[in-house]
């Protein structure tokens, strides 16, 4: 086989190449937003660059991350409703797959539960708190590393399924 024609095999639709750079930029805005919600930006000197002044502001940087977290929810659902009603058929989920499920699934849970608790009638623990910040935070640096060292290794999410 060809060069030529293995890229053409290889190479995604335009709508499965936009999702997978809306999925990226997502969670790019979400990983920005997020670190923005401590207070460094501005301790950094990120805030004082030309046209960065915003990330300063704690509610602008958390409705951003709201929002980014709105579209990644939509993509979750959008992805795991296209695998179980086509995607079954033709391919299958590899181990790295099963690794960021793992992980996204652990983030979105952590992201509820930190939701919730902005919420004026509902009140955990300190201790509760902590972990939710903490467990938060450390899901998405390990989904980011992971996830970094799955692209550079070339791990794919789906493998053709063989029958």
């Amino acid at each position: 086989m060809n060069t030529a024609k293995k890229l053409s095999q290889t190479k995604l639709p335009e709508q499965k190449r936009f999702l997978r750079r809306l999925y990226v930029s997502t969670l790019i805005v979400l990983a920005f937003t997020g670190f923005g919600q401590m207070p460094i930006f501005k301790r950094y000197g990120i805030s004082s660059i030309p046209g960065m002044g915003w990330s300063a502001d704690f509610y602008t940087t958390h409705y951003i991350h709201y929002i980014g977290a709105i579209v990644l929810l939509a993509l979750i659902t959008y992805a795991l409703t296209d695998f179980l009603v086509s995607g079954r058929k033709t391919s299958r989920l590899t181990i790295a797959a099963y690794v960021q499920i793992i992980l996204l699934s652990g983030i979105v849970i952590t992201g509820i539960f930190r939701v919730l608790k902005n919420l004026p009638d509902v009140v955990f623990s300190p201790a509760f708190t902590m972990f939710i910040d903490l467990a938060h935070l450390g899901l998405m640096i390990f989904y980011m590393v992971t996830a970094l060292i799955f692209l550079l290794t070339g791990r794919k999410w789906l493998n053709p399924r063989l029958h």
